[in-house]
């Protein structure tokens, strides 16, 4: 059975995009990429909400266009190409490249998925995560705190109405300042 985690970046007062959607105080530095570049090799299948999905579409032809300059860059866009995505939107007509679209988000489907998957699953986007954090079915938290305060924004999770009890496994602080926290849920 595969574990569900959630992997985000946030700043420290907990927004993963500034108030008008800017992602540039989150950059990764090439120590960090490669370590992202590791823990997506990992997984099984990318859980998306729409707008982390046309994010990351940018990975989906980076490399036929020539701006990836670094290995790490090239190195993640075979990863994330290759990685089986289902986009969870009622928006969207249709999705490119290895993904597959998804209308609602349903419980019993998330736990099919989990206990069908040998490896991890990912799950991005704080809206998305957020619902399946209410239906208790993240089973991990990846957090990677950004020296970065931003005063307003996305939050990182929503109100939950309710505690979550987690447990520290792992940490790590890249020199780039960015904290590393792994959390387990009990």
């Amino acid at each position: 059975m595969g574990d569900l985690i959630y992997s985000t970046t946030v700043s420290l007062d907990g927004f993963i995009a500034g108030p008008d959607g800017e992602l540039d105080w989150s950059v990764p530095s090439p120590e960090l990429h490669r370590f992202h570049n590791e823990q997506v090799r990992e997984l099984a299948a990318h859980l998306c909400g729409r707008r982390l999905y046309e994010t990351m579409l940018y990975w989906e032809t980076a490399e036929e266009s020539g701006s990836l300059t670094t290995d790490y860059a090239r190195e993640f866009a075979a990863i994330w190409k290759a990685l089986p995505k289902i986009v969870f939107s009622r928006t969207l007509e249709t999705v490119e490249g290895n993904a597959t679209l998804v209308r609602e988000v349903v419980a019993e489907q998330i736990v099919a998925l989990k206990a069908q998957a040998d490896r991890p699953l990912g799950v991005g986007g704080a809206d998305l995560a957020g619902a399946l954090t209410k239906l208790a079915l993240v089973d991990e938290y990846r957090i990677f705190v950004s020296p970065a305060v931003l005063g307003a924004g996305a939050p990182c999770f929503p109100a939950l109405g309710k505690r979550i009890d987690l447990e520290l496994v792992e940490t790590r602080t890249f020199a780039s300042g960015v904290v590393y926290l792994r959390y387990r849920r009990v």
